[in-house]
């Protein structure tokens, strides 16, 4: 039974060593840094940074406040068939339209994700 063990222990010695032996090993002015896998990450194309996400430069922020182009979209996806801006104010975004045949408005506050404010 011992002996069975100290051969189990030194073949998983060697795998070890063997690995450690395969990795690649980047020489710095400080030490020697072992590296495993194969240096991409699955996400490495998509990296949180302040608040936001990036994609090659380009930043995905998050929706801070409504702008009158989330509002149409909004307006839309709610149901008001040919929706347009009506009208844009410090706090408040009008957008026009027709639900069900009859003519529609939706304000919408400046605010993030565009909360409803009113529906006639």
């Amino acid at each position: 039974m011992i002996k069975t063990t100290l051969k189990t222990a030194a073949l998983s010695m060697l795998i070890g060593f063997g690995a450690l032996a395969a990795a690649p090993a980047t020489a710095q002015a400080d030490g020697i840094y072992f590296e495993f896998g194969s240096g991409h990450r699955a996400d490495s194309g998509f990296r949180r940074h302040n608040g936001g996400w990036r994609n090659h430069g380009r930043q995905f922020a998050p929706r801070r406040s409504c702008n009158p182009r989330r509002a149409v979209r909004k307006a839309h996806r709610m149901g008001l068939r040919h929706a347009r801006i009506h009208r844009i104010k410090r706090h408040k975004i009008v957008v026009k339209g027709w639900d069900h045949g009859y003519r529609a408005r939706i304000v919408f506050a400046r605010a993030p994700r565009c909360p409803v404010l009113a529906y006639r």
